[in-house]
């Protein structure tokens, strides 16, 4: 079927200006409820090649992509996860905007309908629905082999004669029956669009009813269920996994020993990456400049100092996101994660905060960006908005490799325990942040049950995990990358760049201090005397990282690179020339108390400005006014924090 030439807000419009299909391929939608491995039976479709971005005049990202299948090639979208077509959130108004209300030429070649086997009653609510209407249907049914192992077996061909729609059972973890599903979209690809089923005369009760009645035919004709008397495993964990004390306890210990495996296995990994780039890259890299005769100090200083300097500095970190990405994919597959956000919430609900907040709370602690659009699947808008200003309070990824440098450099025998403590104080300031504006600026946010789909316990699948693993990481580096290459451009500018008289740009004997670098971050650093590191050097970082926190490190070894930092002392000569000069830049502005001052900088890094990354995601969905408000409130509850932490720690340590 060849691809009509449709307005922009069709569902024929591409989500990201680029065709990543050619422009007959047909479209297929892929739909399902959350947890139905929709997202996965997707990657496996399109082997992963997506992309996402906003459908046009609207802030609701979905993904598109490419599937090709033999001789065919389909233009792939998935949907954001909705249990029905009655929206209650932006995102399932969206699905139902360009499914059933668009006009028929504007709609789908295919609709494709993932299924979870486990929880099959919830998940063919939607295919009750898209049956009454005028589509091809393709119902693919996933995590058949979960639901088997909890007793429960579902018969594809018996559930494609009750539902009167093909059906495809598939293992999209493992990748297999994918052929299958290729073979029945092409066969239906042949057939005109059909309604399936009549929808019931009568109101909203009837006609739901009726749909309810219609699923429960389907699934006594084609599921059979073994009888058991003893309690499943998913039943057995749960008890504990959701105990109202157990299940906290769980939560936290969980965290720590995922921060002690990425801190751990990752260091030697690290100190390798980090003696290559500043040894044998660095090395070659002066020698191919004076071959090719452009072994000029400013080009050196660029090059060698700067580029390599701060974007391998950063790269060091690449084994523990690799680390922390994979130990997530492996919680998220297992069903653990879905369990975590219910005992979370349990918190939240007793500060006041609804109850679904917590879902994009959550993404915030992988990346703000993502979290601030995760917003939309709360029904009102000052839900979303107080919401949206919270997110940047969680601790995201970039900030995480600062915190690990820090703890390895000031706590070397316990710097698990430091970043898992971290994240602690991130939720903290969460709830602080929340009651603040709960009882301040909204009073009435009514609160809302989380309504969430707890999925069977299973074995994380290794081709899967690493598979998310990659995709996250190859983000961030990509993400990082350009930022942190472009940031350490400006900053080297700056630094060569005299503030005061008798100096030319780029000279050698330029004291970093007086350069416009320099001389802004010196205006800058009193104002965080107080909190124990009022130096130019460590309050330049603060204004780097508010473009993006990886900067942090970079901006930190472009500085103390110019200032030819060396190793003085026996103990000093056991660690890196970095973090030498970080130690003893905050003993000297601590005024003898470093480890009160790092813990004050890490509470101020977590705490202030998000990166210009999110501040724009924030103005997409709550608007400029709101935005400043936010930074606003960020930067004060920062200081504020910092400085106390600052005094109190200077008493004990």
């Amino acid at each position: 079927m060849a691809r009509k030439t449709l307005p922009a807000a069709s569902c024929h419009c591409e989500s990201h200006g680029a065709r990543i299909a050619p422009d007959h391929a047909p479209i297929i939608a892929l739909v399902g409820t959350p947890n139905a491995g929709k997202s996965t039976l997707f990657n496996g479709l399109t082997g992963a090649k997506a992309r996402m971005g906003n459908w046009p005049g609207t802030t609701v990202e979905v993904s598109r992509g490419a599937w090709h299948a033999g001789e065919n090639v389909y233009d792939v979208i998935d949907f954001p996860g909705a249990y029905s077509l009655d929206p209650m959130s932006p995102d399932e108004e969206l699905t139902r905007d360009l499914i059933i209300d668009c006009a028929a030429s504007e709609r789908p070649d295919l609709v494709m309908v993932a299924v979870d086997a486990a929880s099959l009653g919830r998940s063919l609510y939607m295919v009750a629905q898209l049956a009454e209407e005028e589509f091809r249907l393709v119902v693919v049914v996933t995590k058949a082999d979960v639901a088997a192992a909890h007793g429960m077996h579902v018969d594809g061909e018996q559930l494609s004669r009750a539902l009167g729609v093909p059906v495809v059972v598939v293992d999209p973890r493992r990748r297999s029956g994918l052929s299958l599903v290729a073979d029945t979209v092409a066969a239906q690809m042949q057939q005109p669009p059909t309604v399936r089923r009549e929808r019931a005369a009568g109101d909203e009760f009837a006609v739901a009813n009726d749909r309810f009645a219609w699923v429960e035919r389907a699934l006594a004709a084609a599921t059979t269920r073994e009888d058991t008397e003893t309690a499943t495993w998913t039943e057995r964990i749960d008890k504990v996994a959701l105990h109202p004390v157990a299940g906290p306890l769980l939560f936290l210990a969980t965290m720590w020993v995922v921060f002690q495996i990425t801190t751990t296995v990752a260091a030697p990994l690290q100190d390798g990456l980090e003696s290559l780039f500043s040894g044998p890259v660095s090395d070659w890299v002066t020698s191919a400049l004076g071959v090719l005769h452009l072994d000029h100090p400013l080009v050196t200083g660029l090059v060698v100092d700067g580029l390599i300097g701060g974007v391998g500095m950063v790269l060091t970190f690449a084994p523990l996101m690799a680390l922390m990405f994979l130990c997530l994919a492996v919680l998220e597959d297992s069903g653990y994660m879905a369990r975590a956000a219910v005992v979370t919430d349990r918190l939240m609900k007793r500060i006041g905060l609804p109850g679904k907040a917590f879902i994009p709370l959550i993404v915030g602690f992988g990346c703000n960006v993502p979290a601030i659009s995760a917003t939309r699947v709360l029904a009102k808008p000052s839900q979303r908005l107080l919401t949206a200003l919270l997110i940047p309070f969680t601790s995201c990824s970039a900030r995480l490799t600062v915190y690990v440098m820090l703890a390895a450099t000031f706590f070397p025998h316990s710097a698990g325990t430091v970043v898992f403590l971290m994240y602690v104080i991130s939720i903290a300031l969460v709830v602080l942040a929340g009651l603040l504006m709960r009882h301040t600026l909204w009073r009435r946010v009514g609160d809302e049950p989380l309504v969430i789909d707890l999925p069977v316990y299973q074995l994380p699948g290794a081709r899967l995990a690493l598979s998310v693993m990659w995709l996250r990481l190859k983000g961030f580096l990509q993400t990082a990358g350009g930022i942190i290459v472009a940031t350490v451009a400006v900053v080297f500018l700056l630094q060569s760049t005299p503030a005061v008289g008798g100096y030319s740009f780029g000279d050698e004997d330029l004291p970093p201090q007086d350069s416009v670098y320099g001389t802004v971050a010196s205006t800058v650093a009193p104002v965080f005397t107080p909190a124990g590191f009022g130096s130019w050097s460590i309050t330049g970082t603060l204004l780097t990282g508010f473009v993006a926190k990886e900067a942090v490190i970079a901006s930190w070894a472009q500085t103390y690179a110019l200032e030819d930092v060396t190793d003085d002392t026996p103990d000093e000569q056991a660690s890196s020339p970095l973090a030498t000069a970080i130690r003893a830049d905050f003993d000297e502005a601590s005024g003898g108390h470093p480890l009160a001052a790092v813990w004050a900088f890490m509470i101020f890094l977590l705490s202030y400005t998000p990166c210009v990354a999110t501040l724009a995601a924030q103005r997409r969905e709550i608007g400029l006014k709101w935005t400043l408000a936010g930074v606003g409130i960020q930067l004060v509850l920062a200081w504020v924090l910092a400085v106390a932490c600052f005094h109190l720690l200077s008493i004990w340590l």
